[in-house]
Parts: structure tokens; sequence; C-alpha cells
């Protein structure tokens, strides 16, 4: 397609114009640019001369100006018989309610307007209907929508009423691609029990789901604006049941489940740690069989934890290769920024770069990840204006990751759960960040203390894959889905954190310190920071042997 543009009238501002024009060329169209404060006749002259498939008309000044010159262009096209070219405008607010009167628009761009709407328009996507424009599985969203990521944010009140209402208003928003459902802690544990079930934790952490027709009903009000996906936090025990009525209900766009965790590790299940791995495997196994997505949202647990960046890594690694061997296609991984608390953008960086490289090394024709970026919940400041820059920061050190899908969480959380005027609020803020970064981001594999730290991780987590691998019986066919070689992991501390202290099944003496930004192992004794190879060495690993095994 042929597209011709001009700033008209006296309007010299032209950084919208070349805006559109950059993004049509990056879609493979033709362009033309006339430049700025174009006058009506000479617009009209390029356009018999050139012929083009669209024009693409500026003006960002006054509305009462816009009256005039826009009746001057409609004499123009009628008088010249261009009546059947397709005409779009970029304006402001004001001017777009007077360019409405006129009705020789085909599509009008304001500063409201995203990247996304841009595209979705030269795609040919404001075409379709509501449901064809925004489709219903995530990697078709993901690709329509590319390279502007989805965006991605938690939803739960303390009452289903307001959640149901909230969804509405979000979805009406048309700001956020996929709307995650946090049930309360009852429901997460005990929705097929509810005799278990404890009254006052009602609420506590989520919206309190207690039958299937409330998720209908949830998903029934996330029918209008954008349609919105959605998808639900899995339940921490009877994970095949919630999966199947997930799928029923509200067309799960992805399971995330760990494989460690929501078990006696943590608390939030009572399952036995091997029971839980199994069980969690299961559900990867069943998510794959019915070609739903999966994301391991098993990493950040450690990271939470007070872990240092090799088990992070390490388990990014685990996390990707357990699910492609349970069968998964589609694989969503989740790169936690700001955890622990102190990392800086720099080793952020370095740590998240170390997990890409490793999951992706999984990729092949049958198993490929899609980058989910996301700031860490706590470092949040309760104050709620700090709490807008941490989200604005995060959001920009993630895009430097080249995310498929933001993980916007609500500026407020460090205080109280999002209200649905607070995530819309947030996800605007995000996407105006992403507006930002989409222009161009320094590569930061440039920053030699990046890259070096980078190496430093993948050669540890490397080590400590390893060893891991080394704990398994010898009959065991594959030792990385092995829950029983898991759970010794945890047991012998190679697999550790400092707030698993006490813990009835981790070791619980792992040390760590943030120095310089980055989390590390230290000495217990010395507080001095120490390799991986020198904490396996304290837990009495030949470390020479070890590193002999294959990778």
């Amino acid at each position: 397609m042929k597209i011709l543009a001009a700033a008209i009238g006296n309007d010299v501002h032209v950084a919208g114009v070349l805006s559109f024009l950059s993004q049509a060329e990056a879609e493979g169209h033709e362009t033309i640019f006339l430049g700025p404060a174009t006058p009506i006749e000479v617009l009209i002259e390029e356009v018999k001369k050139h012929n083009p498939d669209m024009i693409g008309v500026s003006y960002r000044l006054t509305a009462e100006s816009a009256e005039g010159l826009f009746a001057e262009l409609q004499r123009a096209i009628r008088s010249e018989g261009l009546q059947d070219k397709r005409w779009v405008l970029g304006c402001t607010a004001p001017v777009e309610r007077v360019a409405q009167r006129f009705g020789m628009f085909e599509e009008i761009f304001t500063g409201f307007s995203t990247a996304d709407d841009t595209l979705a328009y030269l795609r040919g996507r404001t075409q379709l209907s509501f449901e064809e424009q925004f489709p219903q599985d995530l990697v078709t969203r993901v690709n329509v929508k590319a390279p502007v990521p989805i965006l991605r944010h938690h939803f739960g009140l303390p009452s289903l009423e307001e959640t149901i209402e909230g969804v509405a208003k979000i979805a009406e928003a048309r700001v956020l691609d996929v709307i995650s459902l946090g049930p309360d802690q009852n429901a997460q544990e005990s929705f097929f029990r509810p005799s278990e079930m404890r009254e006052y934790l009602v609420g506590d952490g989520g919206v309190p789901l207690r039958s299937r027709e409330d998720l209908e009903q949830i998903y029934a009000a996330s029918r209008r604006g954008n349609y919105p996906l959605l998808r639900c936090y899995s339940g921490t025990r009877d994970l095949l049941k919630w999966a199947e009525m997930l799928e029923d209900t509200i067309n799960n766009a992805w399971c995330a489940t760990p494989l460690l965790w929501y078990s006696e590790l943590d608390g939030r299940s009572k399952r036995p740690l091997e029971e839980a791995i199994r069980e969690n495997q299961a559900n990867h196994r069943w998510h794959a069989e019915h070609g739903i997505p999966v994301e391991l949202n098993e990493p950040h647990h450690w990271s939470l934890r007070g872990a240092h960046d090799t088990i992070a890594v390490a388990m990014a690694y685990l996390s990707a290769y357990n699910a492609k061997a349970a069968g998964v296609k589609v694989y969503v991984a989740q790169y936690m920024l700001n955890t622990p608390l102190g990392t800086s953008p720099r080793n952020d960086l370095a740590k998240m770069l170390a997990k890409i490289e490793l999951v992706e090394s999984l990729h092949d024709q049958d198993f490929y990840s899609l980058r989910q970026v996301r700031p860490g919940l706590f470092s949040y400041p309760p104050d709620l204006d700090m709490g807008k820059g941490q989200l604005a920061s995060s959001i920009y050190t993630g895009m430097m990751l080249h995310p498929h899908i933001v993980h916007v969480v609500g500026y407020c959380e460090a205080d109280h759960a999002a209200t649905a005027e607070e995530v819309i609020e947030s996800c605007k803020m995000a996407r105006r960040v992403i507006h930002d970064c989409l222009q161009g981001l320094p590569n930061p594999l440039q920053d030699k203390a990046v890259w070096q730290r980078k190496e430093e991780l993948i050669r540890e987590a490397r080590l400590l894959v390893r060893a891991i691998a080394s704990l398994a019986d010898s009959d065991v066919a594959d030792p990385l889905t092995d829950p029983k070689t898991y759970v010794r992991a945890v047991k012998l501390g190679l697999l550790d954190a400092p707030h698993l202290r006490n813990n009835s099944i981790a070791r619980g003496e792992l040390k760590t310190r943030m120095i310089d930004g980055a989390c590390v192992a230290v000495d217990p004794d010395t507080g001095e920071p120490i390799t991986e190879e020198m904490r396996l060495e304290m837990l009495d690993f030949d470390v020479e042997s070890i590193s002999l095994l294959a990778g």
C-alpha cells in the first residue's frame, strides 16, 4: 500500500506524522512525506500525482481553526473526485470532535492513541468485529499485537460482586489484554473441599470463588471492550480438578504452577514435597495434552526467599526443561525483576539474560517460550506516588529484555489490592513507558559488567544443575525430571534459601548478601562472598567430578 502524508494548514508539528509513517514502513508499506504546513492545494496536487492508496493528514492546532481548514479540505476532495480515497487524520482530542462532524476520515488518531492502535489499523484489524480484533488464544494475541507486548494484570477483590463489576470496567477500558484472577487462599487450597475452609480467611488474598458459576459470571463480564483473555491462579492442591474447571469456565489462557512450591516447602499447601512435585508435573502434562500454554512460576519463589541468583537462574532452566519434558509446546517464561529487594537494574538484566539464554537453549520446532517480564512486588513502597515511579522504572528495565508479555503490578499493591480503576491507571502508565521504549533502547549486553555477570551466572547455574543431576539413582532415566532427586537436592542444601531456616524439609542454612546490587552466597562464618564451587564443596560435593558430567 502507498501512503502519502503531511501536516496541513499552518501546522508545523510533524512528529506524529513521521511516527505513523515509520510504523507503516515497518509493516512493508511505501510512504511519501510532504512535510509541515502543507497547503490544501499542494496536498491535492500531490495526491493526484502519486495516486496513493491512503492519505494521512495531521493537524494539531486549535479546534476553531480546524473547522475552516477541514471545510476547505472537504470541498477540494469533492471537487477533485477523491472521496473514494482512504483519508486518515492525526490530531488533538479537541480537534477530533470537529473532525468527526465532517465524516470524511476513515480513522482518527489522537494523543490518546497508542502504537498498538496504529498497528491494528495498518493491519486492517479495526475493520473486523471486536471478537475478531481481539483473539482469544494467547499466541495469536501476542502475534497480532507484536512488537507491542500484551499486558497482564492480577485482579481479585474480597467481594465476588465487586470483582465481577471490576472485570467489566477493565474490559471496557481496553487497556489490558489478560486479566489474571486471584482467588482467595480458601479457594486455592480448599475449593473442592469446602468443609475445610476457614471462615476467617474469606476474601484473604483474592476473590472468594466458591462455585463454577462464580467463574462463569466473571467470564461473562469480560465479554466486552477489548475482550481480554482470562486466566486464574492454580489451586495449591487438586490441581487437575482446577485445570478442567478453568478450561470449561473461563477458557484459561495459560496455566501457572510451580515445580517444588505450594507444598510443605512454603506452607501454601500441606502436600509432602515429593507428592507436590509429582502432582505439579501431572498438571503440566494435562495442559500440554490440551494444548494450553504453561508457566512454571518457580524461579522467583527462590529469589523471594533470599536465595542467591545462581539458584534462580538454575531453576529457570530446570522449570523450562520440565515443561518441555511434559510435552508443553508454548512455555510462558516469567522474569520477575527487583527480586530479592535491593537488586540493581544492571544485575537484574544480567540475571534475566542468563535465564533467557538457558531457557531458550531448549527451543526447537516443538518447544518455544514467550518472555514475560514483571516488577517485583516487594520492591513497591507503600507511598502510592513512589509506587508509580517504581512501576515505570521496572517496566523500563524489563523492556530491554524484549518481552512478549508485560505483567503489570499495580502501583498500589504494597498498600492494598488494586481496584479496577487502579488496574486501569497502572496499565496506562505501563503503556506509555512501553510506547517510549519501542522507539529504541540500548543493548544491555554492550555493558561489560552485565555481560560478565551473565556469563558468570550461566557457568554457576550449569554447575548447580549438574550437581542436582548427580543425586539421582543410577536407574533414573532423566534425573532432571525425577521428584526424588529434587527432594534430595532440597534436603542436602543444593536448593536452599535463607527464609527456609527451620523448615521441616529444607536445610535452611544458606547465607546470602546483596553486594553491588547482586544476591550472592556468602560464607556462613565470615560473611564473605563465595563462588558456587566453594558453596558445593562446603556441602561435601566433589566439584571436580561434577564438573566432568555432561551439561
